[in-house]
């Protein structure tokens, strides 16, 4: 691999479109699927091949089929247990914690499951929505929410995109006064809730019962939290960081700027939303997205 540090980096929900999973169909690494779809009792499987959009939207769908489409994808770059560092949005944290070693397939298909059922709960109570802001800068961010009550940050992606949340009311007046606060334009997400903002509260509760019958390791590769940004080492640390991940924002860039310069990041995972974030926060790292079975000839050999 060029570069000194070998990095692994996985999508969150919102990555998937019909179909995503069918170039994967009749590859070994489609095995790893069909495993987490046994411990959830779920057809991940016959989802990404073949679900509806309105199956694939669905949060307690979403997380699981994304998680583990992307750790299939994993499992065919056979970069694992080569990887020094991993990091994840949103959802994909859990992914990564499971490439890093910090938690086993099993427990991680069990918090995910978890996780998504808590947060489409908690998204029934107090239904909201997310909006990415195109332009503007953190500090226009917190202007906006000074500006408009109920308007929260959810994920700060780097350079000119920020993600807002909050109730329908104030994602609509944060669209029509997008350009009045400084930025170029508002784009509504098709998600199921207000992700990383109050509104999650309630899922908070309902998520600790799983949070405290997982086991959580030391892991192989370093783990950056979304929350701070930080790298964290000691596994006991990682139930509060999952806690408050759920209703506050994530930090994409900050974990971005936590990896080596000169690293190489492989984005395993539908879509190549993480490469492109990347590749506007920082200009000293190389990154390859792997998300279909004819990129894995991108991959450089192995030195």
């Amino acid at each position: 691999m060029a570069g000194n540090d070998l990095v692994v980096a996985f999508p969150g929900q919102g990555s998937l479109r019909v179909g995503v999973g069918a170039p994967w169909r009749g590859h070994p690494a489609f095995g790893v699927i069909d495993q987490i779809a046994e411990v959830s009792e779920l057809s991940i499987g016959e989802l990404l091949v073949s679900g509806a959009e309105s199956e694939l939207v669905s949060t307690d769908n979403a997380q699981l089929a994304t998680y583990a489409l992307s750790l299939c994808i994993l499992e065919a770059t056979g970069l694992a247990t080569r990887a020094e560092y991993a990091l994840g949005h949103s959802l994909g944290e859990y992914t990564a914690l499971v490439s890093a070693g910090v938690l086993d397939r099993s427990d991680g298909t069990m918090l995910v499951a978890a996780r998504g059922r808590a947060m489409q709960a908690a998204a029934a109570v107090r239904p909201g929505g997310l909006v990415a802001a195109i332009g503007g800068d953190a500090g226009l961010a917190d202007k906006a929410c000074e500006s408009i009550l109920g308007l929260s940050v959810a994920n700060y992606n780097g350079p000119g995109q920020i993600v807002f949340g909050g109730a329908a009311s104030v994602l609509n007046e944060f669209t029509e006064r997008a350009k009045e606060l400084g930025f170029r334009r508002a784009i509504p997400l098709k998600v199921g809730g207000a992700f990383h903002t109050e509104l999650m509260a309630p899922a908070v509760d309902a998520f600790g019962p799983a949070l405290e019958a997982a086991c959580f390791h030391e892991g192989h590769a370093r783990v950056v939290a979304n929350v701070d940004g930080a790298v964290h080492r000691d596994p006991a640390d990682w139930p509060t960081l999952l806690r408050r991940q759920l209703t506050e924002p994530v930090r994409f860039d900050e974990c971005v700027w936590a990896l080596p310069a000169g690293s190489t990041v492989v984005e395993c995972g539908p879509g190549q939303v993480l490469q492109g974030l990347i590749r506007r926060i920082r200009e000293d790292v190389e990154v390859i997205s792997v998300g279909e079975p004819d990129d894995l000839a991108d991959l450089p050999a192995s030195s």
